[in-house]
């Protein structure tokens, strides 16, 4: 999977409309607004710095919350290109209009070179509406467009599938190296490839899931998402979280039928842990650590199997995070694996009593040889949690973006940046 990627011809001392994802956390600080985390931004330097060497005037274009096409002055970008202007070291013009044609003024004002910042592109409701007038308007700003907003290349907004068939188009650094390793991940893995998926809901990774079966040697599963395979298995899950009913385009849906049909699928299938101890595709917990709340202070383990299964599971209980032989199995598969790819903490780790399942798998990832890729926010979490930041050799900011790319889906974002055979 190839994309247009921008060469300095194309971009050459031209008006340049890029498309980033500046949906930064924001706080009221005082009487000011201030961006409280700055990675998201940080991610599209390389891409912005590239176009400022090649003196075109950068028009940055973003969406921050959901504000519903309404203005609200809470998410205003103005902080944002505050921000920006520390990271750059030099200024950055803020044009907050919501009109257009205003907007199109500013920048004909504004000294060539220039970086500007536009106004909250989900104020405009014709943004998430995908108007084709809107895209026609926002193309009428540039003479090239660069998307570096891979996180919202899910979204069938104007500014992401319409917008790029109106100027020449090409997809910034970032977003094509999230392209590049996702794409690495699920066409040509070293083997054997795990994947370990966790975090409290199964909703919106059972796409990725069911395709990351298909191509993963085993999966590990932990966190909320394990309750509905043990569900599956008929395991008493008691009192924890379990999402098990859905409606999707009018019909109904059940997660825990959903893992049940997975385990069928893959039943035959088996992993061979050091070369000869065959183990399912799809390994769940077989024990797990358990209290009666979340705010508890230690919990304990119960073994969801075995002699003593099941024999201290009451109604209020809750398990919240991996066991301890289930850790030791998931350690031993991950340090023999060629690739590994992370999305979702094993249990609820920001409570110390049930952080060791999370703790120790993050080790486990950080320390394999394999090659690694981690995503999701919860994940990002953990990691900075646990100070294991730089530890992983690819991390994806993308989330639902990721993992919609993951279940093999042609993105509507990356289609228009394809290069053409």
């Amino acid at each position: 999977m190839q994309l247009r990627l921008p060469q300095a011809k194309d971009v050459l001392k031209k008006r340049v409309l890029l498309r980033t994802d500046y949906n930064v956390p924001i706080k009221k600080i005082g009487n000011h607004v201030a961006v409280v985390d700055d990675t998201r931004i940080k991610r599209s330097l390389k891409t912005l710095r590239f176009l400022i060497e090649q003196e075109s005037t950068v028009i940055i274009a973003t969406h921050l919350g959901r504000p519903n096409g309404k203005f609200e002055p809470d998410l205003s970008t103005k902080p944002i290109a505050k921000s920006l202007e520390t990271i750059i070291n030099q200024p950055v013009i803020f044009c907050g209009e919501l009109d257009l044609d205003k907007v199109k003024n500013c920048i004909e004002n504004a000294p060539k070179k220039s970086v500007i910042m536009l106004e909250n592109l989900r104020f405009f409701s014709e943004e998430e509406a995908n108007k084709a007038e809107f895209a026609k308007q926002l193309a009428a700003l540039a003479d090239v467009y660069v998307n570096e907003a891979f996180s919202t290349a899910h979204r069938k907004h104007a500014s992401i599938v319409s917008l790029p068939n109106h100027l020449p188009a090409y997809a910034g650094f970032g977003f094509n190296e999230e392209v590049s390793e996702l794409y690495k991940l699920i066409s040509q893995p070293k083997r054997p490839f795990v994947t370990v998926v966790g975090g409290a809901k199964i909703s919106d990774k059972v796409a990725a899931v069911k395709h990351l079966t298909q191509i993963a040697n085993i999966v590990l599963v932990g966190g909320g998402v394990a309750n509905n395979f043990l569900a599956a298995e008929g395991y008493d899950t008691a009192n924890s979280y379990l999402q098990e009913k859905t409606t999707v385009n009018g019909k109904n849906g059940n997660y825990v039928h959903f893992a049940k049909n997975l385990i069928s699928k893959t039943k035959r299938e088996r992993f061979l842990k050091d070369g000869y101890i065959p183990l399912p595709k799809i390994i769940y917990p077989t024990d797990v650590i358990a209290a009666d709340e979340l705010k508890a202070k230690e919990g304990y383990v119960v073994q969801l199997y075995g002699a003593n299964g099941n024999k201290r599971v009451t109604d209020k209980l809750m398990y919240l995070d991996i066991g301890p032989k289930t850790i030791k199995l998931y350690k031993e598969i991950i340090l023999s694996a060629g690739t590994v790819f992370w999305n979702g903490p094993m249990g609820v780790f920001e409570n110390q009593a049930f952080a060791d399942g999370t703790r120790e798998i993050a080790q486990a990832i950080a320390k394999t040889p394999a090659y690694t890729v981690i995503g999701g926010g919860d994940t990002l979490a953990a990691v900075d949690a646990f100070e294991l930041e730089g530890r992983f050799d690819y991390v994806s900011a993308a989330g639902g973006a990721a993992l919609e790319f993951l279940a093999g889906k042609m993105l509507p974002g990356v289609k228009p940046l394809l290069v053409k055979s």
